[in-house]
């Protein structure tokens, strides 16, 4: 089947999956994708083992479609891009330390905590892993899927600081998440020849990297802006470093996402005011949010369908619910440790950190990860584990923080923020 026939496909399934659950079911849009998706290939499944239908023939489909090159080498990029033109440097300046601990440290720690935790479990269920393959589940779910969760945050009402520490910490530890697992895939690959240094030169060059070439990229970008005024012109050269950016960075070897994150902040903030009309940024936000919405549609949907290909054996659905439990737990681990450290220098609202380790949402970058990983043994329990978390994450947590915010937001008083931005002798 041709690219053409296959993306056909897939659009006209969202599409109509979107149609069904805006008209009737009214999840938010990706959870109710999603779902949709599992129902879908659920049914699918028992059709055809009943003998009903040619399942075959849809899992060839399914299978022909290389998820991780997909999200990975296509999507990744644009989506990254979407949600860091709408991120304010001033707010993220504000909160650069909660964010920069918790994208780097945070990530880190968790991916310790999550791939011990599985290590020893896989290891009492008597499955073959060793430590190094269980931390490579801990790196690929590390990277928390920012999403699904923002809109429900946003329409709860949650403080500005916390909106921006869920928005910011998201889109970094992406970028961080992805270094780290090709850091421990590249000693995974080739154990004899990285040492310590090496490995730690190698994360350097990946992170630092990706975030000078996302600079200057985004720079280039923003003295064309100023130089013409025709919107039609000023999107397309958007597009452009999109593409451009996360391709020069995977021939240099640097961290593609953090390298289109940081163009996407540099281009939504100094270029958005300095470069650009009134009209051009009107446009520029309908386009972008456009092509977030309609990758989002498509990738949930492919989330839910690639159970029609992951083989998820009894066991496997045991070992993904201790996955998920570990995986909470050094989620818990990385934000509660930099969280309490972070409050002795400043105010955080109360309950920030059941509230960004409930709505650490895991993704399709963990599903792709997984994916890209070697043919083993191994690679079946982690991809089965990081399927049943990411389902368990979306469908669960998805649906569940919007409350847990709301109770938060309720229970406290005004913030130093709300109180610093009260009239003169009123109230906030």
């Amino acid at each position: 089947m041709s690219a053409y026939h296959t993306i056909a496909i897939l659009l006209t399934l969202a599409a109509l999956a979107a149609y069904v659950n805006i008209r009737w079911i009214r999840l938010p849009a990706t959870i109710g994708l999603m779902a949709i998706s599992l129902l879908i290939s659920v049914v699918l499944v028992i059709l055809g083992e009943m003998g009903l239908i040619p399942l075959r023939s849809f899992a060839q489909f399914v299978s022909s479609i290389d998820f991780g090159d997909v999200l990975l080498h296509g999507m990744l990029g644009f989506l990254l891009f979407a949600g860091a033109l709408h991120v304010h440097v001033e707010d993220l300046r504000l909160a650069k330390y909660p964010v920069g601990i918790l994208s780097t440290v945070g990530v880190v720690l968790s991916t310790f905590v999550t791939g011990t935790l599985f290590y020893y479990a896989t290891g009492f269920l008597g499955l073959p892993l060793t430590y190094l393959e269980a931390l490579l589940f801990g790196a690929l779910i590390a990277p928390t899927d920012p999403i699904a969760v923002l809109g429900i945050v946003k329409r709860v009402g949650a403080p500005k600081q916390l909106e921006t520490k869920i928005a910011g910490e998201s889109l970094f530890n992406d970028g961080v998440g992805v270094v780290v697992f090709l850091t421990l895939l590249e000693v995974y690959r080739r154990p004899e020849s990285l040492s310590a240094a090496g490995v730690a030169k190698l994360f350097v060059q990946e992170a630092i990297g990706g975030a000078v070439l996302g600079f200057v990229l985004a720079w280039a970008a923003y003295l064309m802006l100023k130089t013409v005024d025709a919107y039609q012109v000023e999107v397309l050269i958007t597009l452009a470093l999109v593409t451009g950016t996360y391709a020069l960075a995977e021939t240099l070897h640097l961290s593609a996402p953090i390298a289109v994150v940081v163009a996407g902040l540099f281009i939504g903030n100094r270029a958005r005011i300095q470069a650009m009309s009134e009209e051009t940024r009107l446009r520029l936000d309908v386009f972008w949010e456009l092509i977030d919405e309609i990758l989002n549609a498509v990738l949930f949907f492919l989330i839910g369908l690639e159970l029609i290909v992951i083989a998820l054996q009894p066991s496997y659905f045991v070992i993904g619910l201790l996955a998920t439990v570990a995986s909470l737990v050094g989620r818990a681990a990385g934000v509660g440790l930099t969280i309490t450290t972070l409050r002795l220098r400043q105010w955080l609202p109360p309950g920030t950190i059941r509230i960004l380790t409930w709505s650490g949402l895991r993704g399709g970058i963990s599903i792709a990860l997984a994916l890209a990983l070697p043919p083993s043994p191994a690679r079946d329990i982690i991809v089965a584990a990081t399927y049943v978390v990411v389902v368990f994450s979306i469908l669960v947590q998805g649906l569940t923080v919007g409350r847990l915010v709301a109770y938060f937001v309720a229970a406290q008083g005004p913030t130093p923020d709300d109180v610093d931005a009260a009239p003169a002798g009123g109230t906030a």
